[in-house]
């Protein structure tokens, strides 16, 4: 894993710098320690996270280990277009949440996860459907993670991989498990303001050492055609398109996001995901740009492996400084991802799996915190044993954002339209993913009739998530007709070649699956129509005085039941 030509601090020194930054995040979350912390307070700071906390949150959250290895592998693979198609649509996966959270925050003001809200609404098996994929999606974030802190200290140390990934892990979860998602916001304000004035100053650093923009240019003759054009097909088919299509499934399926939807104070919902969305792009498509230049130099990712070429840029064109602060940063930047994840999992077995599903509404608070922090020991541990795999990071994350893609337009619909039942939920989700894992692993011929059928369930599709993504700015009417539009332009454009991009054909065809099956099974239900308004009396807070205190808040709504008395 080491090389002789590249920079490394002394064990002692990387051991150093990795105790004073964990260290330093335990004492800051040390002093927000409460002798009898409550349930609500451990999953979703008491709804009461203000704008500038919040939007600092959701972007360091955001800005994590793939955000540096992922986007410079994005510039390195498809050139000029590179940073572009995995920064700009990765700002979007925050932008989109924002016209569903409101709803979702309308209907159930109190909830801790969006799986209570389903809950309400349909009933166990939808809930648990979500929270399983939102319990995969956290682990697969965790991995990768603790994945890209075992390769920064290899390559910067004579330590192994393996001790990157543990120092990691049980770095994050020492100031994680007493406070849970109070310590993961606090610790996310500090993380990004270090990490902001970091990456001002890393980025141009790298980028000019490397030669500057004369040598980006000169160095551009050495790509390929479809490197050099910024509209390639290939970037596009193979990396934008399937990043553009989970953009949505990311914003709907991961609870790192909708926890901070229903903790944000909710007259700052707005302005804190427009901030993190420009607040990320801006970052990660600096990052990618070192990706884009170490392809024009012609640099060959160490032993091959993709993961090593942030720190192998940084080790090889930077003054040991600067190397420490670079340090600093990616541990920082994927140590506010990993908190986000540990406080999600604790937070979706606390209230998915015992609140309503083991407890049945009459859950104890004080069993609560313990099974969550038994939760975020066991999800680490997890998280450390997959990443020992050292798996492809941009793989792991285009595969779990297809398969979110399955539970979009069910838990949106499930919001909006009443005649949604919980068996078109349940069948359309299990459909989707059905098909999906049959057209990633091609486990059927994709040619011919088969091919057809693929590429017709994935032009509906396409067609669904344009149309969803004006409802949520538009309203109804202009997002169906920009739906229909767009899928029509599926069928007359992509048909018979699509069959030829597996990743972008699953993604889509696990769009358009849900979505048919569950539009058919919902209108052929018979039961009658579903009231709303009930969701919002069976969700509530853990905590008593929480409840009474939302009832004076809201004189015009009725009062709420707690969960532990619903």
């Amino acid at each position: 894993m080491n090389n002789e030509s590249l920079y490394q601090f002394s064990s002692l020194t990387v051991i150093l710098l990795l105790l004073a930054f964990y260290g330093g995040t335990y004492l800051m979350t040390f002093g927000i320690r409460k002798k009898n912390e409550d349930a609500d307070a451990f999953m979703v700071s008491n709804h009461r996270v203000g704008f500038g906390m919040g939007a600092a949150s959701m972007t360091a959250t955001w800005i994590w280990a793939a955000s540096f290895y992922a986007a410079a592998t994005s510039g390195y693979t498809y050139g000029v277009s590179g940073p572009i198609h995995y920064g700009l649509w990765g700002a979007l996966m925050i932008l989109f949440i924002y016209p569903f959270g409101r709803r979702f925050r309308k209907l159930a003001p109190n909830a801790h996860t969006l799986g209570e809200l389903i809950h309400a609404r349909h009933g166990a098996s939808s809930q648990l459907i979500l929270a399983l994929s939102n319990v995969l999606g956290s682990v697969i974030s965790l991995m990768v993670n603790f994945t890209a802190a075992g390769a920064l200290v290899s390559v910067l140390s004579p330590l192994s991989f393996q001790a990157g990934v543990i120092i990691a892990g049980f770095g994050v979860l020492l100031y994680t498990l007493w406070s849970g998602f109070r310590a993961s916001v606090l610790t996310d304000f500090a993380q990004l303001v270090a990490l902001m004035a970091i990456a001002i100053v890393i980025i141009p650093a790298v980028f000019f050492a490397m030669g500057g923009p004369s040598q980006l240019v000169a160095g551009l003759a050495n790509l390929t055609p479809e490197q050099n054009n910024f509209f390639s097909p290939d970037a596009i088919l193979n990396q934008g398109a399937p990043f553009f299509v989970a953009v949505l499934a990311y914003a709907i399926g991961n609870q790192t996001i909708s926890q901070r939807l229903f903790a944000v104070n909710e007259d700052h919902i707005k302005p804190t995901f427009l901030t993190a969305t420009l607040g990320y792009g801006a970052i990660v498509i600096g990052l990618g740009m070192i990706g884009l230049m170490a392809l024009t130099l012609g640099i060959e990712p160490l032993n091959g492996d993709m993961n090593n070429l942030i720190p192998q840029m940084v080790s090889s064109y930077l003054s040991p400084f600067f190397i420490a602060l670079f340090f600093i940063l990616v541990i920082g930047s994927l140590s506010s991802t990993a908190d986000s994840d540990l406080s999600a999992l604790s937070a979706i077995i606390m209230a998915d799996v015992y609140g309503k599903n083991i407890a049945r509404g009459k859950a104890d608070p004080k069993r609560m915190l313990f099974i969550g922090r038994l939760t975020m020991i066991v999800a680490t541990v997890v998280g450390i044993v997959f990443a020992s795999f050292s798996l492809d990071i941009l793989v792991m994350l285009v595969f779990v954002g297809a398969l979110w893609g399955a539970i979009v337009f069910p838990v949106i619909a499930s919001c909006f339209w009443d005649r949604v039942t919980n068996t078109a939920f349940t069948v359309s989700v299990v459909a989707a993913m059905l098909l999906f894992c049959i057209a990633r692993f091609e486990l059927v011929p994709l040619t011919g009739l088969g091919g057809l059928f693929f590429e017709l369930l994935a032009s509906i599709g396409g067609g669904v998530i344009i149309g969803l993504m004006v409802f949520g700015f538009l309203g109804r009417t202009i997002g169906f007709i920009v739906g229909v539009l767009a899928m029509i332009a599926m069928l007359i454009f992509a048909t018979g070649f699509l069959h030829d991009y597996t990743v972008l054909l699953a993604s889509l065809t696990a769009y358009g699956t849900s979505t048919l099956v569950c539009v058919v099974l919902s209108l052929a239900s018979r039961k009658p129509r579903f009231d709303f308004a009930t969701i919002g009396r069976k969700v509530g807070n853990y905590d008593h005085t929480l409840d009474e205190k939302s009832a004076d808040d809201r004189p015009q709504t009725p009062p709420r039941h707690t969960t532990a008395n619903a």
